[in-house]
């Protein structure tokens, strides 16, 4: 993973950004880091155009037989009228389909946020992660709260409720590991985290590369399958 060449493609409006990185195709929401990257970036929620380009790339990335490693922060898919316009909805569902069937290793990395369709729309793989302090969810707590008790202010209990953060996601088998962070967050210590981070996704690389391509689709399509409960009542 040592050389990063940005593959830059403006047709789109709000881009997912795509690298090739030593061998594995990298896809990821972006961010910024002040004011002006966030605006450019919208905040990190793509456009329609952002989940067709980043399919673009997991298609090439199967043509040539490279792992693709996704890497999601984002609080969910931009909710606009053009977006809507531009079928959002049938540009996230259209990927999780085809991701579900991509013949090549994939691995998630929820980095931060991990924020509904938004998330899924690169978050169909072989294993999913997550670092120690980030959330992956289908609703922000303070949108759980004003739905459930008409506030924002119930955000703690909803969050609680929800079992979001990547502790509780394990113990429900949700995800397959999580990254450890250094004492007050992956911010304090940027290198330390990234060390712990190309040390986890690696060796899932490394186990999922050894699989052969019908026995790891199979085992994809059971992961999401088992996911959820159902209660019948007599």
């Amino acid at each position: 993973m040592a050389t990063a060449i940005l593959a830059m493609m403006h047709r789109c409006r709000v881009d997912l950004p795509v690298l090739a990185i030593g061998g594995d195709v990298v896809i990821g929401h972006q961010k910024g880091r002040d004011t002006k990257e966030n605006l450019k970036r919208n905040f990190g929620s793509a456009h329609p155009e952002g989940y067709r380009k980043a399919l673009r790339l997991m298609k090439l990335a199967e043509k040539f037989g490279l792992p693709v490693i996704a890497l999601i922060d984002t609080p969910g898919a931009f909710p606009g009228i053009g977006a809507e316009e531009r079928n959002i909805a049938e540009a996230i569902a259209f990927n999780l389909k085809e991701m579900m069937l991509l013949k090549v290793p994939i691995v998630a990395v929820v980095l931060g946020e991990g924020g509904s369709g938004g998330a899924l729309g690169i978050g169909v793989a072989d294993r999913v992660i997550m670092l120690e302090n980030a959330y992956y969810s289908v609703i922000s707590p303070e949108g759980c709260a004003a739905i459930l008790w008409k506030h924002r202010k119930h955000a703690p209990e909803a969050a609680e409720a929800m079992k979001l953060v990547a502790p509780d996601l394990k113990k429900l088998d949700l995800i397959d590991d999580v990254v450890p962070e250094p004492t007050g967050g992956a911010h304090h210590d940027h290198q330390a985290t990234a060390a712990a981070f190309r040390e986890v996704v690696s060796r899932h690389l490394d186990e999922l590369e050894k699989i052969s391509v019908s026995k790891l689709l199979d085992a994809r399509y059971a992961k999401f399958r088992n996911f959820g409960e159902c209660q019948s009542q007599a």
